[in-house]
C-alpha cells in the first residue's frame, strides 16, 4: 500500500501517516495539490493531507481543492497533537539568539506568533511548504544564521539542535488530517474510533434571501448536530461563497439523508466529501524518524 503525504520526511503529516498506516510505503510530495492529484490519478492508494488546525483554523488550500476538483472520498480523519520547537544547525547552537531568518510553514509561524514577537521581533520570517522542508534546508546550509520551527522528529531526521521547546502560543495545539482513498481503508488497530462524521460542501442558490437559514433549519429541526460551518469564496466574484459543514453523524443516518434531500430540493448543490471515523493519533516523534 502506497500512501502519499505532504513531505519531505518528518512533517507532521508524516507523523499522521506513520500513526495511521505504520506498514505502508510512504511517498512524499512537495505540495498539498500534488499529494491530492496523486491519489486522484491512482499514483498512490491513499493520500493524507492537513485539514484544520486548532489554532489557525482550516487549511484553505485543502478545502478549495476538494471543492473544485473531483476526488476520492474522505475515509478517515486522524487528529495529531502539534508541538513546535525552535531548532538550528549544531554549528549555530552557541549563537542561536542571533539568527537572521526563521523558516517554517506559514501555519507554524502563525502558531508561534507571540514567541516570535517577544523573542525575535524584526527578524525575517520565511515561509516554506512544510515545517520539515524548512528543517531540511537548514541542515543543508550550516554556514547561515538560520532557525526553523518544526517538530522533534524533524530535528532528529535532519540532525538539528532544538534550542527552545514548545514555542507555540497555546497548549492545545492539534491538527486534523484527512485520509482520502478510492477504496475503504484499514487504519492501525491501535487507534480507536472516537465518533462518526460526515463532511459536505453546499452551494446556495444565487440571490435568494434566507437560503442559508433554510439549510441550517433542515438540520436543526431534525436535531442533527453540526460541529463546523465555514464559508469559502467560490472564486467567481465578490459575495459568492460555498459552505463546508461537518455533521456529527454518519451518512447512513436516515435523518441526515432526509436533511440533504431537503437541501437539494431547496435548490442547493451538495457535494459529500465523505462519511468517516475520527481517530486520535499518538505523537511518537522519537520512534518514527526512519
Amino acid at each position: 500500500m502506497r500512501v502519499g503525504y505532504l513531505g519531505p520526511k518528518a512533517t507532521f503529516t508524516d507523523i499522521a501517516v506513520q500513526n495511521t498506516f505504520p506498514d505502508a510505503e510512504r511517498i512524499a510530495y512537495t505540495t498539498i495539490p500534488d499529494c491530492l492529484n496523486a491519489v486522484k490519478c491512482r499514483e498512490v492508494d491513499i493520500a493524507i493531507v492537513p485539514f484544520e488546525n486548532a489554532l489557525e483554523g482550516t487549511v484553505h488550500l485543502t478545502i478549495d481543492y476538494l471543492y473544485h476538483e473531483i476526488n476520492p472520498p474522505i475515509r478517515a480523519e486522524v487528529i495529531v497533537p502539534i508541538q513546535q520547537h525552535l531548532m538550528v544547525h549544531p554549528l549555530q547552537t552557541n549563537n542561536w539568539t542571533e539568527v537572521e531568518k526563521i523558516l517554517s510553514h506559514p501555519h507554524a509561524l502563525a502558531q508561534c506568533h507571540q514567541f516570535l514577537h517577544q523573542q525575535f521581533r524584526g527578524v525575517t520570517l520565511e515561509q516554506f511548504t512544510s515545517t520539515a522542508a524548512a528543517a531540511k534546508y537548514i541542515s543543508e546550509h550550516p554556514e547561515l544564521k538560520l532557525a526553523a520551527i518544526a517538530n522533534e522528529m524533524a530535528a532528529e531526521k535532519y540532525h538539528l539542535q532544538i534550542v527552545k521547546e514548545n514555542i507555540h502560543d497555546y497548549h492545545f495545539n492539534h491538527t486534523r488530517f484527512i485520509v482520502l482513498a478510492h477504496e475503504d481503508v484499514k487504519v492501525n488497530k491501535e487507534l480507536k474510533p472516537l465518533y462518526q462524521k460526515t463532511t459536505i460542501m453546499v452551494t446556495l442558490p444565487s440571490d435568494r434571501a434566507g437560503a442559508l437559514h433554510q439549510v441550517l433549519s433542515a438540520f436543526a429541526w431534525r436535531q442533527i448536530n453540526l460541529s463546523k460551518i465555514e464559508s469559502r469564496p467560490l472564486k467567481t466574484g465578490l459575495g459568492h461563497y460555498f459552505f463546508m459543514i461537518d455533521i456529527n453523524h454518519e451518512m447512513q443516518n436516515q435523518l441526515v439523508k432526509n436533511a440533504l434531500e431537503e437541501i437539494e430540493v431547496l435548490g442547493c448543490k451538495v457535494k459529500v466529501l465523505g462519511s468517516y471515523s475520527s481517530y486520535n493519533a499518538v505523537n511518537h516523534e522519537k520512534e518514527v524518524v526512519s
